[in-house]
């Protein structure tokens, strides 16, 4: 079954929508940023798979690289239009076995994508659509602004801590722009006591009725006291205020992150893979 690979553009982005909503917690990253600020305006490529004229799979290329949706066939045209040119993205993130599939192809075809840092290629993608079956911890709340500095150095010390470098060094107006939007439109929660921050979590990535849970963080001095569980569980309902279904997902060597999740009635209804560059 031949296909056609093609550069998406504003005429594509019903049939793009229609695509991403097939399979929404999956496929959030992509679907938050269409909504944010439609296809125009998406600083980045998004390429898209056709058989036949009709949208199968896609691929973002921008900071991250994801393919939605993607056999064999897919992934190999995504890989050849992207070893065109050197790596110019910091990561490969999606369904772990196109990911995996595209990494290996992109590694064969040009160094450049040959040596990550980090390959994660096991990351349960887990969801709840109901309230968590554990009691949250009533202090966690939506931070404001005028957590903004603290909030910053601990969103920081967890990006350094996950990524294992410091989002600070690679793009910092960036990063203090991305935390300064999570914060304006009630996507961070935490527990601050006296400019402290104990614990946080943010909303990543929303669209439609579901919403990522992205930057998860505990004060390092407080891990192992029981306090990760009740957090989560209140940042869940917290959210579940706006957005049916919450997500995230999971390393799978992370067992007290999984134990956490689990507590709070997560389920696994897929698998991720990562690339770090």
């Amino acid at each position: 079954m031949g296909g056609t690979l093609r550069l998406l553009r504003q005429e594509h982005e019903p049939a793009l929508r229609e695509l991403l909503a097939e399979d929404l917690v999956e496929r959030v990253f992509i679907a938050s940023r269409l909504e944010a600020s439609g296809l125009h305006s998406l600083r980045c490529f998004i390429w898209g798979w056709f058989i036949d004229g009709e949208l199968r799979s896609v691929c973002h290329h921008g900071a991250n690289v994801m393919v939605v949706n993607a056999d064999d066939e897919a992934v190999d045209a995504f890989a050849h239009k992207l070893s065109e040119s050197p790596r110019s993205c910091a990561a490969l993130v999606g369904a772990s076995e196109p990911t995996l599939r595209l990494f290996r192809m992109l590694s064969d075809a040009d160094e450049s994508w040959d040596d990550p840092r980090t390959l994660r290629p096991c990351q349960p993608m887990l969801a709840l659509s109901e309230d968590p079956g554990i009691e949250g911890d009533p202090r966690v709340r939506p931070i404001g602004m005028g957590d903004f500095a603290r909030y910053f150095e601990a969103s920081v010390a967890m990006y350094t801590e996950e990524v294992g470098v410091s989002p600070v060094a690679v793009a910092a107006q960036g990063y203090l722009e991305h935390v300064r939007t999570l914060i304006s439109t009630g996507r961070s929660f935490g527990i601050v006591e006296d400019g402290r921050v104990l614990f946080k979590a943010d909303l990543g990535a929303t669209a439609g009725h579901v919403a990522q849970v992205q930057g998860v963080w505990v004060d390092p001095e407080l891990r192992g006291q029981g306090l990760a569980a009740p957090a989560m569980a209140q940042v869940v309902r917290l959210a579940r205020e706006r957005f049916d279904t919450i997500s995230l997902y999971v390393n799978d060597f992370n067992l007290p992150a999984r134990a956490v999740y689990s507590r709070c009635g997560f389920e696994q209804v897929g698998e991720f893979a990562t690339v770090l560059y």
